[in-house]
């Protein structure tokens, strides 16, 4: 089933085309990742697409009472009201009739209101929506709904726009970058929820592990041409080598058959037949086709690194806490020279603050942190670039000089430089403001490159660069000889170019892990979990002190069944875990049994979820 077609739109801003005629259908359970490099228009696609910007030319034509929701960079919450409000502010249905009955929950003196909404519940049968929309707000972490909006952080606030899609369950959802500001486990779990739910998605990701297992198709905006590509992302991989290597046969083909026409051209009398007239007609086409190039142009990153001693960065017994909240205690480290360390961990366990610590932008509580005198920090913080008013993109760079020093003492100009960065003459001379959020990466990571520090430290580097950029960047990180220190929520990007982990467990916890971030994640779902753990942290949940509704005989019997489940399959899973001791498993073998494992456990947190949901109706 259709639900909606672009037919023939395009793009400008000024004399600068986006795109041009661009056609394409979204049907029905498709999952679409649009893909384009930075500043080509993939934000005014999906602007034009959810209707909050018109194209130049073409329409967007869909099916009648079509509901779309539209994750955007841009938030548009009210700061007024409280995130429980925020969620309830809906024209949906059974949302209000969540809302009533939640109301009469606070007052259960008043059983005829009780009785009414409890019977609004059950003839819309929106328990399973209220459980289903109580875990998506319990794995994006929200969990104070009586927190304003305004209060909420960046993070936060766009967590709860995702949510909000979510819950409202629509037709079509368009999303801009879902996976920014969401740490690993919510990047997983909404990969997995996407995955089992029938939902129709058209987004724009830079995040290739989650292209690889969510997208069925790919649509392309390369060199102004419109491509689509069936399959994940190592089927448009595949496809796009295939049809770059046809199209360059066709160009080497056009240009042998140019050179004989151009001969032939060269040699016919003023005087021409009308049949050495069509000829001459034809040569223009050939001509045209054999001109064609693809502007292929890379970034190319090269510094002139700063040289290393033998002292690096000794981090000595360092403690940090913001109030109740712990970040490091006493924690140790000697970086060694080349040394490539990712730092993961859950929200608000304090990855950023401890770039800063050892960046000395903000101190430590107790304890030392011993910077080598020949080290020189490359710091590329989640703050970006500081756009001042009418600056152009060259007077960025040029406030680093008007020549740059490159390897082996050699130097080129700010403007060529920034042709590296795949920043056009022309380009160079727009003001910053207009640039794309990637646009402005790209230059506040060129701004970070080219002081030629032997120390870099990134703070989520990936985020608003496209896939291109990312495979440039991740390159040069491969070959970069002095020491890396990334904080990432891309796994890719994580397996290509980190030795070793650092994982903030929270409340000052933090463990060096040996390996990438795929290994740790096999490695993660390999342990067991403690029963005693489970308990505590099912009895350690808040819950109302109110009274709550006693549970229905349908709801009652899954109840009284559902801890034996659990005790099933802990035992499932503790035979698997025995599993793993056998020294002789091959690593197929280890593979099957981290997948049949990966499983288990989820099947396991969904029973306790929907055990404590449960209980949470009983009386108080």
């Amino acid at each position: 089933m259709n639900y909606l077609s672009v037919e023939n739109i395009s793009k400008a801003f000024g004399e600068l085309e986006l795109f041009s005629n661009i056609s394409f259908g979204i049907n029905k359970d498709q999952k679409i990742a649009f893909i384009a490099k930075n500043g080509t228009g993939k934000t005014s696609m999906l602007n034009i697409i959810a209707g909050l910007d018109s194209s130049d030319t073409g329409q967007i034509v869909s099916r009648k009472d079509l509901k779309i929701e539209y994750l955007s960079q841009e938030d548009a919450l009210n700061d007024a009201l409280t995130v429980e409000e925020t969620i309830f502010d809906s024209d949906n249905q059974t949302l209000k009739v969540i809302e009533a009955y939640e109301h009469a929950l606070l007052h259960p003196e008043d059983e005829k209101e009780y009785q009414r909404a409890f019977e609004k519940m059950e003839q819309l049968n929106a328990w399973d929506f209220e459980t289903q929309f109580k875990q998506i707000l319990f794995k994006l972490k929200l969990d104070d709904l009586t927190q304003k909006v305004g209060d909420l952080s960046g993070g936060q606030r766009k967590r709860l726009s995702l949510a909000l899609i979510l819950i409202h369950k629509p037709d079509l959802l368009i999303l801009d970058e879902p996976t920014n500001h969401l740490d690993l486990e919510m990047i997983e779990w909404l990969e997995s929820y996407f995955e089992k739910e029938k939902i129709t998605l058209f987004m724009v990701t830079h995040d290739r592990f989650f292209l690889e297992r969510v997208c069925n198709e790919i649509v392309e905006l390369d060199n102004g041409g419109f491509y689509t590509y069936k399959g994940n992302y190592s089927n448009y991989l595949q496809k796009k080598e295939e049809r770059i290597e046809q199209e360059q046969a066709t160009v080497d083909k056009a240009k042998n058959l140019f050179k004989k026409e151009l001969d032939w051209m060269r040699r016919q009398p003023k005087a021409r037949t009308t049949k050495s007239k069509s000829r001459q007609d034809d040569f223009y086409v050939i001509k045209e086709a054999a001109s064609k190039r693809r502007n292929d142009h890379k970034v190319q990153l090269e510094i002139d690194m700063a040289r290393m001693g033998t002292k690096i960065l000794e981090l000595h017994k360092i403690s940090k806490s913001f109030g109740d909240l712990k970040i490091l205690e006493k924690f140790e480290y000697n970086f060694l020279r080349g040394e490539r360390i990712g730092i993961i961990g859950k929200n608000g366990t304090g990855k950023s603050s401890f770039l800063k610590i050892i960046t000395e932008e903000i101190p430590v509580d107790s304890g030392k942190v011993v910077v080598g005198e020949t080290i020189k920090f490359g710091y590329y913080s989640q703050d970006g670039i500081v756009i001042k008013p009418g600056q152009k993109v060259i007077e960025v760079i040029k406030e680093f000089g008007e020549f740059i020093p490159l390897t082996k003492g050699r130097k080129i100009s700010a403007a060529q430089l920034l042709e590296r960065f795949l920043f056009s003459r022309k380009r160079q001379y727009d003001f910053v403001e207009k640039l794309s959020g990637g646009e402005r990466k790209r230059l506040y990571l060129c701004t970070v490159l080219i002081q030629n520090p032997n120390f870099l430290i990134l703070d989520e580097p990936t985020n608003d660069l496209d896939i291109i950029t990312l495979n440039v960047l991740e390159n040069f990180l491969l070959d970069f000889p002095g020491c890396l220190l990334v904080v990432s929520h891309d796994r890719y990007f994580m397996d290509k170019i980190v030795d070793h982990l650092f994982v903030f467990r929270g409340d000052g916890v933090v463990e060096d892990f040996p390996g990438n971030y795929s290994d740790f994640r096999v490695y993660e779902d390999s342990k067991p979990k403690e029963q005693a753990v489970i308990i505590k942290q099912l009895e350690t949940k808040e819950k109302p002190v109110t009274n709550k509704a006693k549970l229905s005989y349908k709801e009652k019997k899954e109840y009284d069944g559902i801890e034996g489940e659990i005790e099933k399959l802990n035992k499932k899973k503790s035979e698997i875990e025995t599993q793993f001791l056998d020294a002789s498993l091959s690593g197929e073998e280890i593979n099957e049994l981290s997948i049949k494992l990966k499983e288990i456990s989820e099947s396991i947190d969904k029973k306790e979820e929907r055990w404590f949901e449960l209980s949470s109706k009983l009386e108080g």
